[in-house]
């Protein structure tokens, strides 16, 4: 499904060349979960957008889906990302002149879909929001926003799910029912999850942990037991 080969991510600054991620190789199998682990300023993110294509490396390339990212310009790589990816980001970014509903139905509708409402209206009933879909984003709480962002991630049933942070602007409660409900409606979707996260609890619920330090994968483990709940 995902498959780095010897990333590289370098940016100039005022004191030089500064390598954010260095010589990246990492494979992720369709249908894993895997958690990008690491501390802050380790290209945790960086490496997460490299491999969904919203930021093109320095050197070696990124196979997404069997497409090489380096071979492809960027309005070709955010065509292959509305047909192959979905996010859930820390911040939530939904739009704040759409309403929940319309912002679940935005993805469906780019595809073309003339159901686009009735599965956004499915997609919000299943994370408890059937009630707030004519709700805009800012009448609607953090632990709502975010569930709106996820049954917008899945709402075109995408093959690979990133998700950077997700509980990061969350308390411990509601990020808690977040977390459960993001690994169910995976399950549900057999979607290939990667996590950025630097909470190791939230790592050890996938089945696979990737540490980074400095810019370098330091370890690449599977869970010994998946943790649930």
């Amino acid at each position: 499904m995902i498959r780095a080969e010897n990333l590289t991510k370098s940016v100039n600054t005022s004191e030089g060349v500064l390598t954010i991620l260095n010589d990246i190789n990492l494979s992720i199998n369709t249908g894993e979960a895997v958690a990008i682990v690491g501390a802050s300023g380790s290209g945790k993110s960086t490496l997460l957008g490299l491999m969904a294509g919203l930021d093109g490396s320095s050197s070696g390339d990124v196979f997404l889906d069997g497409h090489s990212l380096a071979s492809l310009d960027e309005e070709r790589r955010a065509v292959l990302r509305g047909q192959v990816v979905g996010f859930v980001f820390q911040s939530f970014q939904l739009l704040p002149s759409l309403t929940a509903l319309e912002n679940v139905m935005l993805p469906i509708e780019l595809k073309g879909d003339a159901e686009a409402n009735e599965k956004a209206k499915q997609l919000l009933e299943r994370v408890g929001l059937a009630e707030r879909g004519h709700h805009y984003p800012n009448q609607l709480s953090g632990g709502e926003q975010q569930r709106v962002a996820i049954a917008r991630a899945f709402a075109t049933q995408a093959k690979v799910l990133f998700a950077d942070e997700p509980t990061g602007n969350l308390d411990t409660a509601t990020g808690s029912k977040i977390v459960d409900l993001l690994f169910d409606l995976n399950r549900e979707f057999s979607t290939t999850l990667v996590l950025v996260t630097h909470d190791e609890r939230l790592a050890k619920r996938c089945g696979r942990s990737v540490k980074l330090v400095a810019g370098e994968i330091v370890s690449d483990e599977k869970s010994e037991e998946t943790i649930v709940g």
